[in-house]
């Protein structure tokens, strides 16, 4: 795509410092990070979000973020590991060539400056679970 940020740091046309390559996969940092050492990890075939990359590439994509996060919990001491992915506007996406953010993590908060706004202790509607799970178990 000749309009893609990630597709032209793909080609070597636009710059970023590079982390990890391999057939299908680059890894780079991320220039307005959450953390420090926050990276991300893309295709290096232009697909535009996860309901589009071929399952090869999710794959390799998926493979070489669990070998960043181990890497950077190691090297940079993080106290733990986000792996987050964004699919669409709504939900966040910002730039549309899928891409897996490897957010490194710390309780030192001069280090980490990623806040969730969802808290995991509000319980849902048991019943709306209930019916939304049955409705999806039903499409597979």
């Amino acid at each position: 795509m000749t309009d893609c940020i990630f597709c032209a740091i793909v080609a070597g046309a636009a710059p970023s410092v590079i982390v990890a390559e391999d057939e299908r996969t680059l890894a780079f940092m991320d220039i307005n990070p959450a953390s420090d050492g926050h990276l991300l990890v893309i295709p290096k075939a232009h697909s535009a979000d996860l309901l589009d990359i071929a399952p090869e590439d999710l794959t390799a994509v998926t493979l070489m973020a669990q070998r960043l996060a181990r890497d950077a919990v190691d090297e940079f001491g993080a106290d733990g590991v986000n792996l987050l992915n964004c699919c669409g506007a709504d939900a966040w996406q910002t730039v549309f060539h899928f891409h897996m953010h490897v957010i490194p993590r710390y309780l030192d908060k001069t280090r980490d400056r990623l806040h969730l706004p969802w808290t995991a202790d509000i319980p849902g509607d048991s019943d709306l679970i209930a019916s939304l799970g049955s409705r999806l178990a039903a499409t597979v």
